[in-house]
């Protein structure tokens, strides 16, 4: 990684109105946590269910897009990358230290906001650890795949919610052939996998889950450097 890449990314990201908005559903989150612990008691499955419907199928892919896409995509847009791209850097390790800092914004306003609301729950120590586990393997996908799609295209903010409320929300969810492509099934298979038993169910197995999330950040995280060489090569032609 390099320092001054995370520092100016960070500071990009969490210095406008984006740190408002991702504080905004944080407390969004939990807040919906407590009603519903207040208004109506709910059993450990019913809460279980809950962060499954509002933090994995809706509030993580949104997190993943707005700190997925600021990592890159403001730069992109007003031509600033230019004079990033021309230092003597990397475009894997610019690629790195940019996601850095969006997995520690995920960190900060997703997954701990996860763990809070599962807590709130009256979730036994067990679940909130395994609900913070599948939490942070989601927001991480998430987030290198909209950092890659903002390098790939313009429009990657449209693309990114018509993903994340129609595919995760709907399509990933229900359409059986389609959860095994599903970030949100694969976060779920490593939470049921630490959670206490019934308490969680997936739709896709632990290994292959594990197999896709690491290899898809990888391979994501790779591909995004190569891409972001190839927008310097346009960039100066």
């Amino acid at each position: 990684m390099n320092g001054t890449v995370v520092r100016l990314t960070a500071r990009g990201m969490l210095g406008g109105r984006r740190v408002w908005l991702l504080g905004a559903l944080a407390v969004l989150l939990v807040g919906i946590a407590v009603l519903a612990r207040v208004l109506v008691p709910v059993s450990d499955t019913e809460a279980a269910t809950l962060l499954q419907g509002i933090a994995f199928a809706t509030f993580l892919p949104l997190f993943g897009l707005i700190v997925g896409t600021g990592a890159i995509a403001p730069e992109i847009d007003d031509g600033s990358i230019v004079h990033l791209l021309a230092k003597p850097v990397s475009r894997h390790t610019i690629v790195q230290s940019k996601l850095a800092v969006a997995l520690g914004a995920t960190i900060a306003f997703a997954v701990l906001p996860t763990v809070l609301a599962a807590a709130v729950l009256g979730l036994g120590p067990g679940a909130v650890l395994a609900f913070g586990v599948g939490a942070l393997a989601a927001g991480a996908v998430y987030s290198v795949l909209f950092l890659l799609l903002s390098i790939l295209t313009r429009h990657a903010v449209i693309i990114g919610l018509v993903y994340a409320l129609l595919w995760e929300s709907l399509v990933g969810s229900f359409v059986p052939g389609a959860r095994n492509l599903s970030v949100q099934q694969w976060a779920l298979s490593v939470t049921e996998s630490l959670a206490p038993d019934g308490l969680v169910t997936a739709n896709v197995g632990l290994g292959l889950a594990c197999a896709l999330i690491v290899g898809g950040f990888a391979a994501a995280t790779w591909y995004a450097g190569a891409r972001l060489r190839v927008l310097t090569l346009t960039g100066e032609d």
